[in-house]
């Protein structure tokens, strides 16, 4: 959503810009070209950060990336002694690169390690937490993360299964989950799908603190400065919309919504980039 996000964050006014979620780069060097003075890029994932920074290289010093999480956006400004910034973007959705490169664990495709983690320097795999997690929880998660309705019974198959043997591959946590389901007919997504979603979200805390951050981002704008936050499940965007109207309604910070309702990918998009299909964009300004 290119295009999208260069409309609601207006560049051209230039300035300094934070890509809170650099991934490869791609953003960021739009909104560079577009005309933003410079450019701050965060990222947890140190792989997508070291390709950005390849990616980014031409521009100089207009560039700086910092292995950090979006949500950490106000200590990253204090520590470089910025009060304020012209625009602030966070794309929320899991990179194909993330998704696609061996021995990450965020997907079924392959049988290989159990990890999910987006920053692998720090905090627990997900086959470290399926060893210890008690079935209630696990069954919340799924339920909540996934909005799995077999949750229930799949929490029950894994915590079984993690008690004669500890879960360590994607492709044996996939099988439990396939056996676990009720097949009814053809589906459209695997059956492992909404689980290894919530695995996921469970394991780097993506929902945690969001409200925080979009509060944080908008108190860091100048007047005029722009907030643009794409995300890619419902729970998230569900986040995002009350936190932006509550901000606005509360009135504290003069943060006014510019999306009513959120912008989603063209026809045209989807078409060159399926995973795109859930994106929703939602912007603010700060009055």
């Amino acid at each position: 959503m290119v295009a999208e996000v260069l409309e609601h964050l207006a560049p051209a006014r230039g300035g300094l810009f934070v890509d809170c979620t650099v991934g490869l780069g791609g953003h960021a060097r739009a909104l560079l070209d577009a005309g933003a003075s410079r450019l701050l890029g965060l990222d947890r994932d140190r792989a997508a950060l070291e390709i950005a920074r390849q990616a980014l290289s031409s521009y100089g010093d207009r560039v700086e990336l910092v292995h950090s999480d979006y949500r950490e956006l106000p200590t990253v400004l204090e520590h470089r002694h910025i009060d304020a910034v012209d625009g602030v973007l966070a794309d929320l959705g899991v990179s194909s690169m993330q998704l696609e490169a061996p021995g990450r664990g965020f997907s079924f495709r392959r049988d290989e390690p159990l990890d999910m983690r987006m920053d692998r320097s720090t905090g627990m795999t997900a086959a470290d937490m399926l060893a210890s997690v008690d079935e209630r929880t696990l069954a919340d998660v799924i339920y909540e993360f996934g909005e799995e309705r077999h949750a229930r019974r799949v929490a029950r198959s894994i915590v079984e299964e993690a008690r004669s043997r500890r879960i360590e591959t994607t492709g044996r946590l996939a099988d439990i989950v396939r056996r676990a389901i009720p097949r009814k007919g053809y589906s459209r997504i695997d059956p492992a799908t909404r689980t290894f979603q919530a695995l996921r979200i469970w394991v780097n805390r993506e929902l945690e603190g969001l409200d925080g951050f979009v509060m944080n981002a908008g108190r860091r704008l100048k007047p005029a400065g722009r907030l643009v936050i794409i995300t890619f499940h419902s729970l998230e965007d569900r986040i995002v919309k009350h936190t932006l109207r509550a901000a606005q309604s509360a009135g504290e910070i003069g943060l006014q919504v510019l999306t009513k309702r959120p912008v989603v990918p063209s026809e045209a998009e989807v078409e060159r980039n399926v995973r795109a299909r859930s994106a929703k964009l939602r912007a603010a300004e700060r009055t």
